[in-house]
């Protein structure tokens, strides 16, 4: 069975990807950043998402690979990926399929600011 955590901007499976195809793996994981092109992302926070999730899975590192464990993983990346977003470092795109502010309403310069 294919263990795997869906957040709204997470989904990480363990499984390894061969020929397109995600092949169950108890030693590997596969992380997908935003699979719906909801957010604008630069590489630096690309980057900044990919070493939190190194971090994670190594502070748990000689734990059961479970369900649950992934769910832990995807939910502090989906609370990082927010901060993200908050910190202005990424932003929604407004030519997404679906508009979902599902991390809060976008930041609007005001007039009386600009």
């Amino acid at each position: 069975m294919l263990l795997k955590c869906t957040t709204r901007h997470i989904r990480i499976f363990a499984a390894e990807v061969e020929n397109n195809e995600l092949a169950p793996s108890d030693s590997v994981l596969t992380l997908d950043i935003d699979p719906d092109n909801e957010l604008n992302w630069n590489e630096e926070a690309l980057q900044q998402v990919y070493r939190m999730f190194d971090e994670l899975v190594e502070s748990s590192s000689g734990e059961d690979l479970t369900e649950y464990n992934l769910r832990r993983i995807g939910s502090d990346l989906e609370h990082f990926v927010r901060g993200l977003l908050q910190s202005g470092q990424i932003s929604y795109n407004l030519n997404s399929r679906v508009l979902n502010y599902s991390m809060g309403l976008p930041q609007v310069a005001s007039e009386a600011s600009v």
